[in-house]
């Protein structure tokens, strides 16, 4: 049986003391070992930014990749070998501008991966510029005058383009956390998992008491993640304008907004759907008449 140890390297995080990355570590920890699986059943790809510093710290068959090309690594894995449990960690400045391309053609394929995307609303690694989902107004080294850019909503964005698992975490919940990357890792298919996670030096807005102040779970009300539509409405859910009325506390839900159970990209594919390409045999395979024709 695995521990939280067996998935730690010898190196301790560099990150900031205090910044919501932790918990996503501790998370991501708790679920691989409450749901049984050793080091070795596991690969994960990482991207530019503080999130991908944890390919440092966590013991995982590992790739740390280029900027905001998570996903087209984590497919091929898959691909190539769909016994291995295969999880993409990006952040918000990563997966949501320049990956944000890879992220909806993988939905639409349904590729069976988990995509943690740390979202702390900023580039937190090149000192606090403005990210994709940065409130509009808000000051940074980037937008000295305030960003006059509408941010965007991964979640709603997700749920619009036919995503089959989406949901959002926080990390100053690591217990509701850990129970949504186990369903997501569980979801046979494209799972979307945003995660709030406060950067405790550069965003000075959206803290960790910010959210304590704005967040519920929607699975502790009668919300149900089967309706596409409300799910859609349900994501929407966010205090847009605070910035410029200070008094619009809007709520913001946690949790599971929307799950399909539809088949996974390699399930339909009759050359990959009974075994995994790793273990297909080559050896007695002629190829001397494509090579004529090659030639």
């Amino acid at each position: 049986m695995s521990t939280t140890k067996d998935f730690e390297t010898k190196q301790f995080p560099t990150w900031c003391p205090g910044c919501g990355n932790y918990g996503i570590w501790t998370a991501l920890k708790n679920s691989l070992v409450e749901q049984g699986y050793k080091p070795h059943e596991v690969a994960v790809v990482f991207g530019i930014g503080c999130s991908g510093n944890m390919a440092s710290f966590l013991n995982v068959y590992g790739f740390h990749g280029l900027h905001g090309r998570v996903i087209p690594v984590a497919t091929a894995i898959k691909l190539c070998n769909h016994k291995l449990k295969v999880i993409a960690v990006s952040g918000d400045g990563d997966g949501y501008s320049i990956g944000l391309g890879h992220l909806i053609h993988a939905i639409r394929r349904n590729i069976d991966i988990t995509y943690i995307v740390h979202n702390n609303q900023i580039y937190g690694l090149t000192k606090g510029q403005t990210s994709p989902t940065s409130e509009k107004g808000f000051t940074s080294k980037s937008t000295p005058f305030g960003s006059i850019e509408d941010p965007i909503d991964p979640i709603a964005l997700a749920i619009d383009v036919g995503a089959s698992f989406v949901a959002r975490g926080f990390t100053g919940n690591i217990d509701h956390l850990t129970r949504l990357i186990s369903a997501g890792i569980q979801h046979q298919g494209f799972s979307l998992i945003d995660v709030l996670q406060p950067c405790v030096t550069f965003n000075h807005l959206n803290t960790f008491h910010w959210f304590y102040d704005r967040i519920y779970e929607l699975e502790k009300t009668k919300y149900q993640p089967n309706d596409k539509s409300v799910a859609w409405l349900k994501a929407r859910e966010w205090p847009t304008d605070e910035l410029i009325d200070e008094s619009a506390k809007t709520k913001i839900p946690i949790g599971l907004f929307y799950k399909d159970d539809k088949e996974t990209y390699w399930n339909q594919l009759s050359q990959l759907k009974d075994q995994a390409l790793v273990d297909q045999p080559i050896n007695d395979i002629d190829i001397s008449e494509l090579m004529k024709k090659l030639s």
